[in-house]
C-alpha cells in the first residue's frame, strides 16, 4: 500500500503546484492515498471551502491541518460535515470537527504538540485513548504530528513505535532529511516540508519576515510571489496487513506555475 503525505500547502501557489504535480504523482506510482496538510491553504493562513475543494479535486483524500485550521472561521462547520477534513485530535472536548478520519480502513490521525506552540491537551494520551479504542481491522494508521519542536516530534515517533504504520511532521515548513523505519515498524520524518514559493521564508514574503526580524515590530505577512514553488512529501509503502512500514522516502519537486 503507497500512501502520499503532502507538507504545508501555502496559499494559492501551493493550492496550484499541487494541481500540477499530484495527479502525475498518482499516476505514477499507483498511490492509494493521498494525505495534505492543509491549514496554510487559504491566503497563507488558515482553510476555506473553495480552497479545500481545490485540493481534493486535485487528488488529496484527507486534508489535515493543526493551529491555524480556525484563522479562517468559515470552515468551521465544514469541520463537522462529510468532508474529508480533520483538526487536531487533542484539542479539549466539545470543540468542532474530528480528530481522526477512516477511508478504506486506513485511519488517518491529526495531532497537535504542545512545545513552543500552544496549550493543548497532550497528544501522547490523546493517541493512547484512541488507539485503545480502536479494533483489530484498523491495521494502518497514519499520524500527522504538527508540532513546532523537532524533539517532541522524535519522540512521539519513538513513543508510537509498532502502534502506527507512520508519523510524519508538519508545521515548520522546512523538509528534514531523516525519514526512516523505527525497530518496530513505524515510518517516521521530523517535517515533511511545505508546498510553497521558494524564494521566501517558510512561504511568506521575504521583506515582511525581515521586517519582523530587523524591528521587533508588527508586519502583516503575505504568501511569497514567486512562481517557482517546491513541493515536499514523503512515499511511505505500507504493508496492510501488518500495518508495518516497509519504506518512506522523500519525493520532493519543483514546479513553475507561470
Amino acid at each position: 500500500m503507497l500512501i502520499l503525505a503532502i507538507g504545508d500547502v501555502i496559499g494559492k501557489p501551493g493550492r496550484q503546484a499541487v494541481q500540477k504535480i499530484l495527479p502525475g504523482l498518482r499516476q505514477q506510482y499507483h498511490l492509494d492515498m493521498v494525505i495534505a496538510n492543509s491549514e496554510n491553504a487559504a491566503g497563507g493562513m488558515g482553510l476555506t471551502y473553495s480552497t479545500a475543494r481545490e485540493l481534493l479535486e486535485a487528488g488529496a483524500d484527507i486534508l489535515t491541518s493543526g493551529n491555524h485550521i480556525w484563522n479562517q472561521k468559515e470552515i468551521i462547520p465544514y469541520l463537522d460535515s462529510n468532508l474529508p477534513i480533520i483538526r487536531p485530535l487533542n484539542y479539549p472536548p466539545g470543540v468542532p470537527g474530528r480528530g481522526c478520519l477512516t477511508q478504506e480502513h486506513i485511519v488517518v490521525v491529526n495531532l497537535i504538540g504542545r512545545t513552543f506552540i500552544g496549550n493543548f491537551d497532550c497528544p501522547f494520551r490523546a493517541m493512547d485513548t484512541l488507539l485503545a479504542g480502536l479494533s483489530n481491522k484498523h491495521t494502518v494508521i497514519i499520524v500527522d504530528f504538527h508540532a513546532e519542536a523537532t524533539s517532541e516530534k522524535v519522540a512521539m515517533g519513538r513513543y508510537l513505535d509498532g502502534r502506527v504504520s507512520a508519523v510524519v511532521g508538519t508545521h515548520t515548513h522546512v523538509g528534514t532529511i531523516d525519514a526512516k523505519i523505527f525497530p518496530k515498524g513505524t515510518a517516521h520524518v521530523t517535517d515533511i516540508g511545505m508546498v510553497g514559493p521558494e524564494t521566501s521564508i517558510i512561504g511568506d514574503d521575504v521583506e515582511s519576515v525581515m521586517s519582523r526580524f530587523l524591528t521587533a515590530m508588527p508586519a502583516r505577512l503575505s504568501v511569497g510571489t514567486d512562481t517557482r514553488i517546491i513541493f515536499n512529501s514523503v512515499l511511505i509503502n505500507i504493508d496492510d496487513k501488518s500495518g508495518q512500514a516497509i519504506s518512506i522516502e522523500r519525493i520532493d519537486r519543483e514546479v513553475d506555475i507561470k
